[in-house]
């Protein structure tokens, strides 16, 4: 047994291997071939070596390629034939789907000595977690024959992005880097700017904060007509939501930013004569930074949520909640997860900018140092 290091990865696994072999056939239109042989195992011999003391780099690496090299060929198998899918092949994708796991867990307890891998491993790991979430989803709509009007697999939807990659370009445009991008940097500002206005006079901050937490529970669908009748159909009404939605998160979040600094810092300002404005930039800012950034990272996907719900109240025939309501209608739903795709991809790139630019700009905090 000193050779062996069980995992539960990797004995349920295994008797899931044993269960599909005993199960038979996994389609009842392709009942078996050199593929089905091939996926079992791959699957058995994954499940053996992830109880097998070997090197964990190496471990990891042999499972990340038996688990995926599994599932790309029980994917292609099933291509064609959905819905003809049998119980073992919905048990040789979890089989598969553990082995990734028990490599991920690998990948997690290493601790490389060098920047570059330790960077690799950091984005290895999310990017197997998010290809996994795809491959179950691939497997389980074609395995199960789900209606292409309820769920569409990844994979048309990956080839409607691509045939449609110029209608989402200029969508991505219109409501991305017009109205999105224009009221997230307005709605922000804004929001700065009154709260040191707040920080400075008591009255503002006593007066306006019960309104902010009053305005925030606004309904953006309420909210979002009245922009369009007051601004036009253009893109400035939904810059305009923007704006509603992204100020009070930033007010609120500086003003309590500006309140966290010490008593006995500000006590130590007071006693070399400093001015309010030099205790703000030199003392109060400077804590209040990881606030600041919390409230941008929030606003960059209200920014993008306001934007597209937005749209659907009047806009020209270009823009991404345009483009949802209208395909919807016209039951073109993987042109609909398209739209989907590229907004939640666009929103992570907005967001990982964001923290990038916080890690920069805060780093002395404990916060980032201790990450």
């Amino acid at each position: 047994m000193r050779g062996l290091r069980l995992s539960w990865q990797g004995i349920v696994a295994l008797a899931l291997c044993a269960a599909a072999i005993a199960l038979g056939p996994m389609s009842t239109a392709v009942p078996g071939g050199p593929a089905a042989g091939a996926i079992r195992n791959l699957l058995l011999a994954g499940a053996v070596l992830s109880m097998i003391r070997i090197a964990p780099p190496v471990q990891a690496l042999v499972l990340v390629i038996f688990a995926h090299v599994a599932a790309w060929l029980l994917l292609t198998g099933i291509a064609g034939s959905e819905g003809t899918a049998r119980a073992p092949f919905f048990l040789c994708l979890a089989a598969a789907w553990l082995l990734a796991w028990r490599s991920v867990s690998i990948m997690s307890a290493l601790r490389p000595r060098s920047r570059g891998v330790a960077l690799l491993l950091r984005l290895l790991i999310p990017a197997i977690f998010g290809l996994w979430l795809l491959i179950l989803w691939e497997g389980l709509t074609r395995g199960f024959g789900i209606p292409f009007i309820l769920l569409p697999p990844p994979s048309a939807v990956a080839a409607r992005m691509a045939g449609s990659s110029p209608i989402l370009l200029a969508d991505v445009q219109q409501t991305i880097l017009k109205a999105g991008l224009v009221g997230y940097v307005a709605g922000n500002a804004v929001g700065f700017a009154t709260a040191i206005l707040a920080d400075r006079f008591s009255f503002l901050r006593r007066g306006l904060l019960p309104i902010g937490n009053m305005v925030s529970a606004l309904p953006i669908i309420g909210v979002a007509p009245i922009m369009v009748m007051w601004f036009g159909f253009g893109w400035e009404s939904k810059a305009a939501v923007v704006i509603v939605m992204t100020f009070f998160p930033m007010l609120v979040n500086t003003v309590t930013g500006l309140a966290a600094s010490g008593a006995m810092e500000r006590d130590l300002m007071r006693t070399y004569a400093s001015s309010y404005w030099q205790t703000l930039f030199k003392l109060r800012l400077p804590a209040a930074a990881p606030f600041i950034f919390n409230a941008l990272k929030i606003n960059s996907t209200l920014a993008l949520i306001g934007a597209i719900v937005a749209e659907f109240f009047g806009t020209p025939v270009v823009g991404m909640g345009f483009r949802i309501s209208t395909e919807v209608g016209r039951m073109n739903i993987d042109m609909v997860w398209a739209e989907i795709a590229v907004a939640a991809l666009v929103g992570s790139v907005f967001y990982g900018v964001v923290a990038l630019l916080e890690r920069a700009a805060t780093f002395w905090h404990p916060s980032v140092r201790g990450g």
